[in-house]
């Protein structure tokens, strides 16, 4: 059991054999669990393991991404064997299901970034943010190409998750105005804003002024043009476009975007959402059925 827990990672074909005496076996036949540990080591209890190491990879083989990240994990501290079961699968099918190979090299390099990240999340409370999101949250940005793990990106994340006093300018604004997105939506919005903090470009910093100086008219657009549609899916239809169009440097200016946003109809706008909705929805179904496979 100690072997188990203490090594695990790294070895294969694990085995262990008891080859202690009889009357070692006799003296433990029936005995009190707590009596036998504290007379271990009197009746002569003999115990071996077999296994064989592991060579660990040295990149992602995309035949067998699973494994390959597996053994890239083998040796970083803080996450523990459950955050790697849960994150791993995450991380593999982000490979599967990529249309290029930036992923790939994105989770390849930032592998060595996780134990930044979950020295970050392992201070959330685990009933609000439990285990699952942690691995969602890490998995979404090591497989972000944009993301480096900078100062600047985990100090973002951690005004993101609420560890640390999130900034007037920007951070407190960014909650205020996504409190009814579900904690989901809130991660994945997370996780693309983050890497943005990454770069000392100005035109970056300033589509994130944009981004969270445009939530307010977005979303009131929204709300005239769709009156119908729940807070929920006004924010989250509101980030979206946002994220698509403004938070891209260069990609369109306010005043285009302004346009651009004052073009749609109410059933474009429904449509948009539901193709959303319908990412999350064959992101889950996809995940569980590669778990399952």
């Amino acid at each position: 059991v100690f072997f188990q827990f203490s090594a695990a990672d790294g070895w294969e074909s694990l085995m262990g054999f008891d080859i202690s005496p009889e009357s070692a076996k006799q003296a433990d036949t029936g005995g009190n669990p707590l009596e036998t540990l504290l007379n271990k080591g009197k009746a002569n209890n003999f115990f071996v393991v077999q296994a064989v190491k592991g060579f660990q990879d040295e990149r992602i083989d995309p035949d067998n991404a699973e494994r390959s990240i597996r053994s890239l994990c083998w040796m970083l501290p803080v996450l523990e064997e459950r955050d790697k079961n849960l994150l791993v699968p995450r991380l593999a099918r982000s490979i599967e299901t990529a249309e290029s190979s930036e992923v790939k090299d994105a989770i390849e390099r930032n592998i060595a970034h996780l134990p930044k990240i979950y020295e970050a999340l392992i201070k959330m409370d685990q009933f609000a943010f439990t285990f699952g999101m942690q691995a969602q949250m890490a998995a979404d940005l090591v497989s972000n190409p944009d993301f480096s793990a900078t100062e600047e990106e985990i100090n973002a994340l951690k005004q993101g998750l609420g560890l640390r006093t999130p900034s007037e300018e920007f951070w407190k604004p960014i909650g205020q105005n996504t409190a009814n997105l579900p904690i989901e939506e809130r991660i994945n919005l997370l996780a693309y804003i983050v890497p943005c903090f990454g770069s000392n470009c100005a035109s970056q910093k300033e589509a994130l002024d944009a981004f969270v100086t445009g939530m307010k008219p977005t979303f009131a657009a929204i709300r005239s043009k769709c009156p119908e549609m729940n807070e929920a899916d006004v924010q989250l239809l509101g980030t979206e476009l946002l994220a698509a169009e403004v938070l891209n440097p260069g990609r369109s200016t306010r005043e285009e975007y302004a346009s651009w946003l004052a073009a749609f109809s109410a059933e474009e706008l429904v449509e948009m959402l539901e193709e959303r909705k319908l990412i999350r929805v064959d992101a889950k179904e996809e995940l569980s059925a590669y778990k399952e496979a």
